[in-house]
């Protein structure tokens, strides 16, 4: 696990010189950027632990939960831990301390630090996981995949992102556009396709996205963009491309796709609470450590 500069956004006179913030200030604003009422039904979103009433200093932004970033946010004196993904997401009966999640929930406890997830109530919105993302990639008129139809939604609020790239460009010019905005990692960047085919309509989807492989607008995009695409669905995509001229594929690393919006989340949420400092994770929680045999 390796880290990578830090980005602080700190109180321009200090915590002294606005009044203190409680958990509390956090997670109203917190309510505003990511309504917990948007998140997909089966997601588990909002604080999993913490008193509200704790006054609020400090904060550490990660992608994960792990016991890396955990130790980084105690050893920063962080008053809450906020991630993208969350701990308590799924068959969690016990949070006994021989568990891992149980152990890490007793660390953030024991050492006064609260824990906070964002998840897919934070995909959606301008600002939001994939439109940062297709932001950095520089596409111009950006929509939704899949708009939200909740109420509590922003306007323009949803999964995923199409739009189009200021000029056309081959397809390995457009890989290594992808490959010079995200962390590095392990896996880098896989890419299915002719590499001189052109591109222009970009869709994609930060964190795992094969689930829309025939939504229409990927369909109808010259290259999709996402993460954690399995091999018979992106085989099966591929297949019907031959066919159909659909998509072009290019994978990405779930934990790189979805590491873009802490630094913009930091700094918003700093702009509404300015005695406290938000601080984005150095660490690198990409599962992978080396890889071999690569070919291509």
């Amino acid at each position: 696990m390796s880290a990578q500069p830090t980005t602080a956004h700190e109180p321009a006179g200090g915590p002294a010189s606005t009044p203190a913030a409680t958990l509390a200030d956090f997670l109203a604003v917190a309510e505003e950027f990511w309504p917990t009422a948007t998140a997909e039904p089966w997601d588990r979103v909002g604080l999993a632990s913490g008193d509200r009433r704790a006054p609020l200093t400090r904060a550490l932004l990660a992608v994960d939960v792990t016991e890396a970033t955990v130790a980084e946010a105690l050893e920063r004196g962080a008053d809450l831990l906020v991630t993208h993904h969350p701990l308590l997401l799924r068959g969690v009966h016990t949070v006994a301390e021989d568990t891992a999640k149980g152990a890490l929930l007793a660390r953030l406890i024991r050492g006064g630090c609260a824990l906070y997830s964002a998840h897919t109530n934070a995909d959606a919105p301008d600002g939001g996981v994939s439109e940062v993302f297709a932001r950095r990639l520089g596409l111009r008129d950006t929509t939704p995949l899949v708009p939200s139809a909740h109420p509590a939604a922003h306007p323009g609020a949803g999964i995923g992102r199409v739009g189009t790239l200021p000029e056309p460009e081959s397809l390995r010019a457009f890989a290594e556009r992808v490959n010079a905005v995200l962390p590095a990692t392990v896996t880098g960047v896989r890419v299915a396709g002719d590499p001189a085919r052109l591109v222009s309509r970009v869709a994609l989807l930060g964190g795992a996205g094969d689930s829309l492989l025939d939504h229409p607008l990927v369909r109808g995009a010259d290259v999709y963009v996402t993460s954690d695409l399995r091999h018979h669905p992106a085989q099966e995509s591929l297949e019907l491309s031959a066919a159909d001229a659909g998509p072009a594929l290019v994978d990405v690393a779930h934990w790189a796709s979805e590491s873009l919006w802490l630094a913009g989340a930091a700094e918003a949420l700093a702009d509404r609470l300015p005695g406290v400092t938000f601080t984005v994770s150095t660490l690198r929680t990409d599962p992978w450590d080396f890889s071999v045999g690569a070919a291509g």
